[in-house]
């Protein structure tokens, strides 16, 4: 059923699985800007759909990314109040952590990768990093976490434009623009509460 495939862009075979991961997420990282709760069913779901298109592409780090976002929504709905998220700012020591144990993890997780035969494998592992990075502090409500989720979308808008994966690639080319709108919102609510 999965394997439906729904139309065809570019040459491209967009798959029922592809699209309905592709909707699920656009509407989960959207609900994410408001800072409403109701984005982590979105979240989970989306997550577990794109987990199973992503294994079948053999972007493995992206599988372990969305297999991780499942088990962190449930955090985020269990974390968040029912009011949603009360953006505020890292402080500078959390965001020197943050840089540091990104680009640590990034230099020694890539090599892995390689050896298991991914594809794109210093894009995916960015991909891979920033992601759950980003996704950890969006949970402890930092405004932050959409300034590296933008940096994570521009990165995997191209690789997956690279990987003939198109469909895809404009999602996420989507979700740059939604991620420079959560941060918009997220710092502008963050300000407005420590003033």
């Amino acid at each position: 059923m999965f394997d439906l495939i729904l139309f065809t862009a570019w040459s491209y075979q967009v798959s029922l699985l592809e699209f309905t991961a592709a909707v699920t997420s656009l509407v989960a990282v959207y609900l994410g800007t408001t800072g409403r709760k109701i984005m982590w069913p979105w979240w989970i779901v989306s997550s577990a759909l794109y987990a199973i298109w992503f294994l079948d592409a053999k972007y493995y780090a992206s599988v372990a990314t969305q297999l991780i976002f499942v088990a962190f929504g449930v955090w985020g709905l269990l974390a968040w109040k029912k009011t949603g998220a009360q953006p505020a700012p890292l402080s500078l020591k959390g965001r020197i952590i943050v840089v540091l144990a990104f680009a640590a993890c990034w230099l020694a997780f890539a090599p892995y990768l390689k050896s298991v035969g991914a594809v794109a494998i210093w894009s995916d592992t960015f991909g891979l990093l920033g992601s759950l990075i980003a996704q950890v502090i969006m949970v402890k409500e930092k405004w932050e976490n959409w300034a590296l989720w933008f940096a994570v979308d521009i990165v995997l808008t191209i690789q997956y434009f690279r990987g003939g994966a198109y469909f895809t690639s404009l999602v996420y080319l989507v979700f740059t623009a939604i991620a420079i709108l959560g941060w918009v919102r997220w710092y502008k609510n963050a300000t407005r509460a420590i003033s």
